[in-house]
């Protein structure tokens, strides 16, 4: 591929804001080919691969897997929830979710997830590790087990709260290092309504910012671009597949950009038209789409719902339990109602080359 990725060049700052004491056994894990495949692996679901999107640097499964488990350990200083949160991604192919989109997945987005605590499970190198740390695959392969590192929408987890802080560094700065580091000092551990530990707030203030801040850029993959990108590579990839230009096992073997070169070398060598190298072209030219009521001739159209991604965080209370920001804020609930609520036209079309 002739694009140029930009890689995100504040890492270490921005991991030395998740947590300031870096526990040491975290290499072992990183190092294993286990882990050290999703450095291929973008968070931004293959948008970085299009000119549709302009985002800022490529931020890798490897880096947000990373940053999952720094937060952990930030607030429980537990080994085991750390490794459970460090792994929680080696299932994630290639262009992430658009896994998902390929098996009709769109909505929950989770299919991608089902081998994660196989893979854990089976991996000979990574047991030797986690026996030598006193830890059993079966405690850190499913990381929903600890609400820390994960919770069901609206609550904040480690995963959900790492992911958005790069998604909008990269996607349109709706946040910045400076923001970034104020906004987490404010957050500190509480009981929810179930009596679960939650991430939470200190202060509505700061609350209220982070919701409006994650509902925004939210919306951002609501829209018509983000469900065309993912569905048109979806659909790329599995004429890939049945053209035999590569093969299921490479999703989860080579880096998004080998995946790309062989996309792109097949394209360029294709004798005659085919829907494969149409929609390739597509993907690697189209810098903006139609939206339309109807479908439009001559263009890749979508029609899709999407999973829905909004906040509501505890804010600390004086007593034990944190109270939901939409409680005290009516600027918070009015974010996550526009979230709730956000609608884009029927279709999104893009013009086939």
């Amino acid at each position: 591929m002739n694009k140029v990725i930009k890689y995100f060049d504040k890492l270490a700052e921005y991991h030395k804001i998740l947590s300031p004491e870096y526990p040491d056994f975290l290499d072992r894990y990183i190092q294993t080919r286990l882990l050290q495949r999703l450095k291929g692996v973008g968070l931004l679901c293959g948008t970085d691969w299009t000119p549709l999107y302009k985002n800022k640097f490529f931020y890798s499964r490897l880096e947000h897997s990373i940053g999952v488990a720094l937060i952990i350990w930030r607030f429980t200083k537990s080994k085991k929830q750390t490794i459970a949160g460090l792994l929680h991604d080696v299932s994630t192919p290639a262009f992430s979710h658009v896994a998902d989109f390929r098996n009709g997945d769109a909505m929950t987005q989770t299919t991608s997830e089902k081998e994660n605590d196989y893979m854990v499970r089976n991996d000979v190198d990574l047991g030797l590790i986690l026996n030598n740390d006193g830890l059993y695959s079966t405690e850190v392969g499913n990381y929903h087990r600890y609400p820390i590192a994960d919770n069901d929408i609206p609550r904040l987890s480690s995963d959900r709260l790492e992911y958005m802080f790069p998604s909008g560094m990269a996607l349109d700065d709706t946040w910045d290092m400076e923001s970034i580091a104020r906004v987490y000092e404010d957050i500190t551990l509480m009981l929810n309504e179930d009596d679960q530990a939650e991430l939470g707030f200190c202060s509505k203030e700061t609350a209220e910012e982070y919701c409006k801040n994650f509902c925004h850029t939210a919306n951002l993959l609501q829209r018509n671009e983000n469900k065309l990108a993912l569905q048109l590579l979806a659909e790329i990839c599995t004429l890939a597949v049945n053209e035999e230009i590569v093969s299921e096992r490479d999703f989860m073997s080579l880096s998004e950009e080998d995946i790309m070169n062989k996309f792109e070398e097949a394209a360029n060598n294709e004798k005659s038209e085919t829907k494969f190298a149409s929609y390739f072209r597509t993907f690697t030219t189209m810098s903006s789409i139609e939206h339309s009521d109807t479908p439009l001739d001559g263009y890749f159209n979508v029609k899709l719902d999407v999973k829905r991604r909004y906040i509501n965080p505890l804010v600390a209370t004086k007593g034990t339990k944190g109270v939901r920001i939409s409680e005290l804020s009516k600027a918070a609930a009015e974010y996550i109602q526009e979230a709730l609520n956000y609608k884009d036209s029927a279709y999104g079309c893009a013009k086939l080359v």
